[in-house]
C-alpha cells in the first residue's frame, strides 16, 4: 500500500476516500507540523497540503515521495522546480473554493451596507443608535465585476436575486458568456464611472499590478464601494486613500501583501478587513479535499494528469517553442485590443511541431489570458476555452508551404457587439532565437520578440516615423531596433520598434492619438 501524509487540518473527506479505495494508507495529523511527520514518515508517496511549505528539504526527507497535492489553487509554497527535478508531479485543485469567495463578497457588501459589525458593537454595549446607522439597499444598484473567471460569473449569479444592474470587464469573456449571467461587458473607465459597487476578480501580474489606480478612482461616484477578495498588488492603496477624501469611497478587504499577524498597511483606509476568510468555508475545505483525492487516485489510477502544475517537456519539443506559441498569443491579444472578447484562436503547427499540437495549446491560451496556468494540460485548456465561451481549431499544416517547424495563432475578436476583428502572427525559431516573421499582411519581419517593445499599425503616409521618434524621444525612449513593412494593397504600415525601456501608457495614447493608430501598445516580451 502507498502511504498518502496529510499534515493538516482538512476535512477528512480526503481520508476516507483514500482509504475506501484500498491502495492506500493514509495518515493525517495537523498537530506535529511538517518537519517532524516527514522525519516519522519518510516512506511517504504522496504528500497533501494546503498552506504547508514544502521546501527541497522536506522533498529531499522523502526518497519515495511521487506526487505533491495542493488542497486548494496556489502552489507558491511548493518548490514546484526541484519537485520535477525528482520527477515528483506536483497538482492543485483549482476552483474548489469559488462559491465560498463569491458568497464572502456579498457578506462584506451587505454588512458594509447596512453598518452590521459597528451596529453589532454598539448595540452590545447598551446604546440604541437607530439614527446613527442608517443604511443603503443593495436594490437598484450597479454591481462592476472586474474578472469574469469562475468566482465573477458566481459573483453575478448570486446577486441574481438583487435586482441589481450588472457591468462587466473582462478581456477574454464572449459577449455570450457573459449574457448568461446578465452582465453587460464594458471597459474599465465606464464601469468605474458608473458603479455604485465595484468588486475585483483579477489576478495579479505586470499588467494588473496597481490596475485600480488613481485615473480609474477619479471616476468613481461619490460614495462607491470596492471589495477586494482577489489580490492586494492589484489596488494602489495611496490611491484609495485620496479617494477617500475627495469622493467618500468605501473599501472592503480580505487580501494583504503578506498572510501573517502583524500591522497591515490597509487599516487606515478599509473600512472592513478580514484575515483572508475567502477560502475558510466548511464547504470550501470539503471540496479541496474530496478533489485532492479523487485527483490522486486518478492521477495513478487513470493516468489524468490535467492539474499537474510542473509537467515535463515531452521529448523531442524544444521548450523555446513553448515561449514562442506564448508570445505569439500574446501579441495577437494585443493586436486586436485589450477590451476585444476573443471568439475564435486557429493555429498550424508546421514542420516537427504537428505532434506538440495539444502541448503547444497550453502556452497560447495562457498568452491570450494571462490567469491560465500555463502547467496545465490540452484537456485543462480545451475545458477553459469552452468555459470562455471561445471556440479552438487546430489547422491541418500545409506541408507545401516550406514553414518546416514555425507557428501561425489567429485570434479572431469581438468589438463591441457586433464588429469581429482578426489578427494573424506567424513565428519560428532560428538558433535558437525567438523570430516574429508575419504579421497580418506584413510578411518576412525577422523581428526579435524580446524586451521591451512598441507597436503601432496605421494608414501609411509620410512624416509618421518620424512623429513616434520625436515622442519617444521626448519620453526620454530610445529605439534599438525596428521594422517599418508597408503594404500597398491596404495602404498600411506597422512600426515594430524594440526600445530601451517601458513605455508609459499615456505616451503610447499620445503618440496614438496623434498618427491616428489603429492599434497601439506597449508590451515586455
Amino acid at each position: 500500500m502507498k502511504k498518502v501524509l496529510i499534515p493538516t487540518k482538512l476535512d477528512g473527506v480526503a481520508h476516507q476516500i483514500l482509504t475506501d479505495n484500498g491502495n492506500y494508507e493514509v495518515v493525517q495529523d495537523e498537530t506535529q507540523g511538517l518537519p517532524a511527520l516527514v522525519a516519522q514518515h519518510p516512506d511517504t508517496f504522496a504528500l497533501i497540503v494546503r498552506s504547508e511549505k514544502v521546501t527541497a528539504e522536506v522533498i529531499d526527507a522523502l526518497p519515495e515521495l511521487k506526487v505533491v497535492v495542493r488542497a486548494g489553487a496556489g502552489f507558491n509554497t511548493i518548490d514546484t522546480k526541484y519537485a520535477r527535478q525528482k520527477s515528483i508531479d506536483v497538482m492543485n485543485t483549482p476552483g474548489a473554493n469559488a462559491n465560498a469567495v463569491a458568497e464572502e463578497v456579498l457578506a462584506l457588501m451587505l454588512a458594509d451596507a447596512r453598518h452590521v459589525i459597528h451596529a453589532d458593537a454598539s448595540t452590545r454595549s447598551g446604546k440604541w443608535e437607530k439614527k446613527k446607522f442608517m443604511g443603503r439597499e443593495l436594490a437598484n444598484k450597479t454591481v462592476g465585476i472586474v474578472g469574469l473567471g469562475n468566482i465573477g460569473r458566481l459573483v453575478a449569479r448570486r446577486l441574481s436575486g438583487f435586482d441589481v444592474e450588472l457591468l462587466g470587464y473582462d478581456p477574454v469573456i464572449s459577449n455570450e458568456k457573459a449574457n448568461e449571467v446578465a452582465v453587460t461587458l464594458t471597459d474599465l473607465e465606464h464601469l468605474f464611472a458608473n458603479s455604485d459597487y465595484i468588486t475585483l476578480h483579477i489576478p495579479e501580474n505586470d499588467e494588473t499590478r496597481g490596475m485600480v489606480n488613481e485615473e480609474l478612482l477619479s471616476k468613481v461616484k461619490s460614495g462607491t464601494t470596492i471589495v477586494n477578495c482577489a489580490r492586494a498588488g492589484i489596488v494602489d492603496e495611496d490611491a484609495v486613500r485620496a479617494a477617500r477624501e475627495t469622493r467618500s469611497l468605501r473599501f472592503l478587504n480580505d487580501v494583504y501583501a503578506k498572510d501573517a499577524e502583524g500591522d497591515k498597511s490597509v487599516t487606515d483606509i478599509a473600512d472592513i478587513m478580514l484575515p483572508h476568510l475567502g477560502a475558510s468555508t466548511a464547504e470550501a475545505n470539503f471540496n479541496a479535499a474530496k478533489r485532492a483525492a479523487e485527483e490522486l487516485i486518478d492521477l495513478e489510477e487513470k493516468g489524468i494528469t490535467s492539474f499537474i502544475v510542473n509537467r515535463d517537456i515531452p521529448d523531442g519539443l524544444d521548450e523555446t517553442y513553448c515561449e514562442l506559441a506564448n508570445t505569439l498569443a500574446r501579441l495577437c491579444k494585443c493586436l486586436v485590443g485589450k477590451n476585444a472578447a476573443p471568439k475564435l484562436i486557429e493555429t498550424s503547427f508546421y514542420g516537427s511541431l504537428a505532434p506538440f499540437a495539444d502541448w503547444l495549446l497550453v502556452p497560447i491560451v495562457a498568452g491570450i489570458w494571462e490567469d491560465f496556468d500555463r502547467s496545465m494540460d490540452f484537456t485543462a485548456a480545451q475545458a477553459f476555452l469552452k468555459e470562455m465561451g471561445i471556440e479552438y481549431v487546430s489547422r491541418d499544416p500545409d506541408p507545401g508551404k516550406g514553414y518546416e517547424s514555425s507557428i501561425t495563432v489567429d485570434l479572431t475578436a469581438e468589438i463591441g457587439s457586433d464588429k469581429l476583428r482578426k489578427m494573424s502572427i506567424r513565428g519560428t525559431v532560428a538558433e535558437g532565437i525567438l523570430m516574429v516573421s508575419r504579421i497580418n499582411e506584413f510578411n518576412k519581419l525577422y523581428f526579435e520578440p524580446v524586451g521591451d517593445t512598441v507597436l503601432f499599425l496605421y494608414e501609411d503616409r509620410p512624416g509618421v516615423i518620424g512623429t513616434i521618434g520625436v515622442k519617444l524621444a521626448e519620453a526620454n525612449v530610445n529605439i534599438e531596433d525596428m521594422r517599418n513593412p508597408h503594404d500597398k494593397k491596404t495602404n498600411r504600415s506597422l512600426a515594430i520598434m524594440k526600445v530601451n525601456q517601458r513605455v508609459p501608457g499615456e505616451v503610447i495614447s499620445d503618440i496614438s492619438d496623434e498618427i491616428k493608430a489603429r492599434a497601439a501598445f506597449s508590451i515586455k516580451l
